[in-house]
């Protein structure tokens, strides 16, 4: 074919295309139309139907995928084609250059033999396999990890009981009645000595001589003389085989097919090993704590801090390997009610002078949940008769009546001093309640705390550093306790379980090799010019004081002081601290102006009790159109939340706190960590990696074509709050390819639900403001997500990753591949290097393991990016990828989250966490602030309800950086 006919194909070809796709333009214009006018009956509101119209006009335009059959064999569309200007239209935004025909290929990657999107629906879902055999990069380091081989004889069915008791007994006294059944009514468990979950399962090496089995049970309780009859129903439940779980170790499955972990079976090996500790230590969940481990150690506000260990089978690669590590938590101290009372709760720090005393209201609320559920045994009588706490009486202890058996009717403290001649000390106090149907009334101060109840209230920030110091052990010797316990007389091994269940277990920690990544080349800045660092030190910090500016630094040219309390010497500090800031924030490429908007304002402490006062002041000094509102604190305040919310929500301004203590030392350390947190929150950054993202994963990272990485976390309130919601937060980058940039959306949600709610909409923002930034849709989603265990990966997968799907498509035709990884903290797999040699040291920060210890045939690892110090031992985070629509390599993902670490915006060093995680964290904490309300009394007023909304964040800190 000749020149000339290709060329006049070639016109009728873009004559043709577009015509079409100003037809098809003008049909979304019809179709936008149509729909702006429904919104306009619906929406009366002006402001309203202005930010409708402006999200249809972005999204009804922003991708066509335009099929073009006159190019004969050769398929093309449009792929991402930005949304039209207002100066021009789609046909200007098409032209005829080769530029443009490139950009109208279709499914490049397919004829390059590269990955297709998958299809598959949230419902039909497989996680994530090992994409390879593991990672190469880097080079290769003995390891020891806390993994013990367990071999267990997949034959051996154990059988699976049912056990319920009448009337429902403590798991102290339900283990007694197990132990009774085994020693006096041996011929009912076949001669077997069964283990039991101190609830209502019982597990058998062999089945008993019948599917039901009815006892009953006299124990004797309380001394000699006093017996309680319990009846006791057994029922054969199930027959488990261990066929599956090896099985499922040995990858025997279907590889296209999803795998469940045989659960129950699983279940019951670790039921076995936790037997023989159960009976000779405090349990609580999968953690023993013994006294043999070293005594109790106080830690103030009512608790005590106890050594222990954890312990809990994990499928491997390797096999079954059981995980153990050492364990410090809180218990509350075994003392009377009315001295732990004055420990626990400031307010009544002197309470045993204080007898006449009344409780406010407010105060009662925090005494009550102080006490809830604890367990008690009074000390008035002989026997010893325990009870849990259930509430308060709303009337003191002088004013309480009640009915004995006769049905006459007495007055408590009467009824006290007749029958056990005993003057109650505290009338003004209320009782303890420990019945929810007939009233059963205590005095507070002949009850103790039983000995060995877990602390569940909020740890005060003392109580976690006394705890943290506890469990801070180098590694050389947290690997000697760990040995220990494996040989001791009260951990996994010491009974005799084990033999019975045909386990055996290896009392050496698993041996393998791990790989060490180099750390990346970093870009900062120096006056205006580039300059680039590769952090060589060996906890892979780097300094910004040896001449290095940080790489974006921000202009803060109007800002403003406030100061709550602080005495006159601390405030005197005031000029100084303003100066030296300013000269710190020079040295580091920061402007901050020397000259404050209005002069510092020094305000009282109680100002943060009352918020509308402290709204009002706010508002006031925001009327200077501030960029930046600096808070010195005398010491932390609950008012704390109040003050970011008002910054936040309400005036729109960033915020940065500070303590007159650390104020007044001025150390180097303390401003240089002022200044970029400062300049992070303004839209500056600290550093960004020399060899941008593309270069780094160049097989799926185009320089054009821009990703998002997402971080989304769901923080829950303490244990002892019953109505507070929960907190969801999702930040994602809006910089491509630096990616160091994160904005953020908060969401209220039910009461401790872990599957966040609003996921939907809050992707969904955060891809608008990506692409108010970009002027592009991300071409690809990473997505990390903290805070999930295992047990709801599949929940997650299905109802997140469906979530997100649901936020792209609102966008027409956009369908990016996404990855979904889960990040975990919270585990117990601890790295040791085997070289004698470095036995005291941590593994280095780059350490990654994706052999032996990590999952059967699911794409996970374990990477320790930072420096684990001179005191503890390094935790290393654990990876867990549960979907990955870009296949990535498992280097190419570990070396990208490893990178990724050095790009913290608050410090120059590697962090533990992966960014998006690491300030999704920081978000949804942010959004629990906004929840909390102190009082006048210092008493924190009741929780907020469980579907209390948070309040929007203000449009000018919406991009911003703000809870960094």
């Amino acid at each position: 074919m000749t020149a000339e006919p290709l060329v006049k194909r070639f016109e009728h070809l873009n004559t043709s295309f577009f015509a079409f796709a100003e037809l098809m333009a003008k049909k979304l214009r019809v179709k936008q139309q149509v729909r702006l006018e429904r919104l306009e009956q619906k929406h009366k509101e002006s402001e309203q139907l202005s930010l409708e119209r402006q999200c249809l006009e972005k999204k009804d335009l922003k991708i066509m995928t335009i099929d073009i059959d006159n190019l004969g064999q050769m398929e093309r569309a449009m792929v991402n084609p930005p949304f039209p200007t207002p100066s021009g239209s789609l046909v200007q935004d098409f032209s005829a250059s080769s530029d443009s025909m490139r950009a109208l290929q279709i499914n490049d990657e397919k004829q390059n033999g590269r990955m297709k999107v998958m299809a598959a629906t949230p419902e039909s879902m497989v996680m994530a396999r090992r994409p390879d055999s593991g990672g190469v990069e880097g080079h290769v380091i003995p390891l020891l990890a806390n993994h013990f081989l367990v071999q267990f004889d997949p034959s051996q069915r154990i059988f699976h009981y049912d056990v319920e008791i009448s009337p429902t007994p403590s798991k102290e006294i339900a283990r007694m009645i197990k132990k009774n059944i085994v020693e006096n009514h041996s011929s009912v468990v076949s001669g077997f000595n069964p283990v039991y979950d101190g609830r209502r399962t019982i597990y058998s090496p062999v089945e008993f001589q019948d599917d039901r089995i009815e006892l009953y049970i006299n124990l004797p309780l309380n001394g000699a003389n006093s017996h309680k009859m319990f009846k006791v129903n057994i029922k054969l439940v199930s027959k488990l085989d261990g066929m599956k779980l090896k099985s499922y170790l040995n990858n025997e499955g279907d590889r296209d097919e999803w795998t469940p972990l045989p659960q129950e079976y699983l279940h019951a090996l670790d039921v076995v090993l936790w037997e023989s500790p159960t009976e000779k230590c405090l349990a609580s969940g999968k953690s023993f704590y013994s006294s043999s481990m070293g005594g109790a150690e106080e830690i103030g506000g009512g608790a005590v801090a106890l050594r222990g260990f954890f312990q809990s089978l994990r499928p491997t690669k390797q096999g079954l390997s059981l995980n153990v590590d050492l364990s410090v938590t809180a218990f509350h101290e075994s003392i009377g009610v009315i001295p732990y009372l004055e420990k626990r709760l400031n307010f009544l720090h002197n309470l045993l002078n204080m007898k006449t005393k009344k409780l406010t209201s407010e105060e009662r609320k925090e005494v009550e949940k102080a006490l809830k559920n604890i367990r008690v045994f009074v000390c008035h009588r002989e026997t010893v008769q325990k009870y849990r706490i259930y509430s308060l009486t709303e009337d003191i202890t002088e004013d309480l009546w009640f009915r004995d058996r006769d049905g006459t009717s007495k007055r408590l403290v009467n009824y006290f001093k007749d029958h056990y001649n005993y003057d109650i000390q505290f009338k003004n106090l209320p009782c303890l309640v420990t019945s929810r149907g007939k009233p059963c009334y205590l005095p507070m101060e002949l009850c103790v705390i039983c000995e060995g109840q877990k602390f569940l209230g909020q740890l005060s920030d003392a109580q976690t550093a006394r705890i943290l110091k506890m469990g801070c052990r180098r590694p050389r010797e947290r690997k000697a306790i760990i040995d220990g316990v494996m040989t001791g007389p009260v951990g996994p091994t010491s009974g005799n379980q084990g033999e019975e269940f045909k386990i055996r277990i290896s009392r050496e920690m698993t041996r393998l090799q791990g790989r060490i990544f180099l750390p990346p080349r970093l870009k900062l800045g120096d006056h205006g010019h580039v300059k680039n660092l590769v952090p060589s030190r060996r906890d892979r910090q780097w300094n910004l004081l040896e001449g290095h500016h940080v790489f974006e630094g921000t202009r803060v040219e109007r800002w403003a002081l406030i100061s709550f309390g602080g005495t006159h010497s601390q405030k005197s500090h005031i000029p100084k601290f303003v100066n030296q800031l300013s000269q710190k924030c020079e040295q580091l490429g920061i402007f901050l102006n020397k000259t404050m908007a209005l002069i510092p304002q020094f305000e009282p402490m109680h100002l943060l009790n009352n918020a509308k006062q402290l709204e009002s002041k706010l508002k006031k000094m925001e009327k200077n159109h501030l960029q930046l509102l600096i808070c010195v604190m005398e010491k932390k305040h609950k008012g704390y939340g109040d003050l970011k919310r008002i910054a936040e929500t309400g005036i729109g301004v960033v915020s940065q706190c500070c303590l007159y203590p650390n104020l007044v030392g001025h150390s180097s350390h303390f401003l240089t960590n002022l200044a970029l947190k400062i300049n992070a929150k303004l839209g500056g950054s600290t550093v960004v990696l020399l060899n941008p993202l593309p270069a780094q994963v160049p097989r799926l990272f185009k320089p054009d074509d821009p990703v998002i990485f997402m971080g989304a976390d769901v923080t829950h309130p303490h244990p002892l709050d019953d109505s507070s919601p929960s907190v969801a937060a999702v930040v994602g980058s809006l910089n491509w390819p630096e990616s160091n940039k994160y904005a953020s959306r908060m969401r209220s949600q039910t009461h401790r639900q872990e599957i966040i709610e609003d996921l939907n909409e809050m992707v969904s923002e955060i891809l608008d403001d990506f692409y108010d930034e970009m002027l592009l849709l991300p071409k690809r989603i990473i997505f990390f997500r903290d805070g999930v265990s295992e047990s709801q990966f599949a929940r997650v997968l299905q109802e997140e990753l469906k979530a997100i799907r649901t936020a792209c498509s609102r966008f027409p035709g956009y369908k990016p591949p996404i990855t979904f990884a889960v990040v975990q903290k919270r585990h117990h797999t601890r790295l040791f290097p085997a070289d004698e040699l470095l036995k005291e040291n941590n593994v280095p920060p780059g350490t990654v393991v994706d052999t032996v210890i990590t999952h059967p045939t699911e794409f996970d690892f374990y990477l320790c990016s930072h420096w684990g110090g001179a005191k503890g031992t390094s935790r290393p985070v654990h990876y867990h990828v549960l979907w990955d629509e870009n296949r990535f390599t498992s280097d190419e993902l570990q070396r990208l989250v490893y990178n990724l670490c050095y790009t913290s915006v608050r410090c120059t060093k590697p962090v533990s966490l992966v960014p998006p995680v690491y300030y999704a964290h920081l978000a949804a904490y942010r959004g629990r602030l906004y929840l909390q309300r102190p009082t006048n009394s210092g008493v924190t007023r009741a929780a907020p309800s469980k579907t209390m909304p948070l309040p929007q964040l203000a449009d000018s800190i919406r991009k911003l950086m703000f809870y960094c």
